[in-house]
């Protein structure tokens, strides 16, 4: 069974620019460095960037990404620091509580969003999107409720 998530890992075609932009611009901590790859810490989440070749060069079309947790008081300044740097937004923000969309060096998708799943939940309670289903077990998990 899943206990949770254990790291990611992002191929990079430019280590030196990608470290930079994950500890300098992000924020993230250096854990280690090595000629093709480097440990970070974001919040508690290990993020690997693992030098590839292979790696994109375009933004994929789809909508997958990976958000990361902003404390709601630092939101504002943060990303107007982000955005001041020249990091591009690759979408603007239509869901429950405050996110920034943006691109990292490789065009990964990245959200930076104030809030969590318990949130999300209680905004999409009050107002569902269409189809929307409910699990008991789930909301219990959450929100000791049925």
């Amino acid at each position: 069974m899943i206990t949770g998530i254990n790291h990611i890992t992002l191929s990079v075609s430019d280590l030196e620019k990608s470290f930079e932009f994950y500890t300098q611009i992000l924020g993230c901590q250096a854990i280690a460095k090595w000629k093709k790859g480097a440990y970070l810490l974001a919040g508690n989440l290990w993020l690997c960037l693992s030098l590839d070749a292979n790696t994109r060069t375009n933004p994929a079309v789809e909508y997958t990404h990976i958000a990361f947790s902003v404390h709601e008081k630092d939101f504002q300044k943060y990303s107007d620091r982000l955005i001041a740097l020249g990091v591009k937004k690759w979408k603007e923000n239509v869901s429950e509580g405050e996110s920034l969309y943006i691109f990292d060096p490789d065009y990964h998708k990245l959200e930076l969003h104030v809030g969590d799943l318990c949130s999300r939940i209680g905004a999409t309670r009050e107002i569902p999107y269409e189809g929307m289903v409910f699990f008991g077990d789930g909301l219990k998990v959450l929100f000791g409720i049925e």
